[in-house]
């Protein structure tokens, strides 16, 4: 590991901690040349399967890419951004536990619908409306009948109204 101040690679770990939900490990470490101390973090490289579009493109996984669209379904939304984090991180592992080199896009269109379902009403019908390219407001009307219907009795407590009861 080549220390960031000066260059050098002659670099000692001082300390090491597992970090987050113990997928990584935490290091710091110290340049035997210039004496600075800075923190690296190490994790296992997993290869995660090539997405297969809907128009047959394969495409490398990318977790941004996900992330970005589960927050524009959430946008303005009352989630956690730690719960946000573990959604995408479920995912990711369901990715990975798939088996196969490639997994359809519409694999993990259907596991965000599913999260988003139990995590905000509002963000499951955004994201269903794109994923499944709602044609008109019939098609919303039965998404939202679904949702309404399909709800466990806490999950409708601490879930917002998608339509107002006036």
């Amino acid at each position: 590991m080549r220390c960031p101040f000066c260059g050098a690679t002659d670099t000692r770990v001082i300390d090491s901690r597992l970090a987050g939900d113990g997928s990584q490990v935490r290091r710091r470490r110290e340049c035997s040349n210039c004496k600075e101390r800075y923190t690296t973090f190490e994790s296992a490289e997993l290869d995660l399967p090539r997405i297969v579009k809907r128009d047959g493109r394969r495409e490398p996984f990318e977790i941004d890419k996900l992330r970005t669209g589960i927050l524009h379904a959430l946008e303005k939304r009352p989630v956690a951004t730690d719960q946000v984090d573990m959604t995408v991180d479920h995912i990711r592992r369901l990715c990975l536990a798939y088996g196969e080199r490639e997994i359809p896009a519409n694999q993990i269109g259907e596991w965000v619908m599913h999260q988003l379902r139990d995590i905000d009403q509002v963000a499951y019908v955004r994201f269903a409306s794109v994923y499944r390219s709602f044609a008109d407001v019939q098609e919303f009307r039965e998404i939202i009948d679904h949702v309404e219907n399909d709800l466990s009795p806490e999950m409708r407590k601490s879930q917002l109204s998608l339509i107002s009861d006036n």
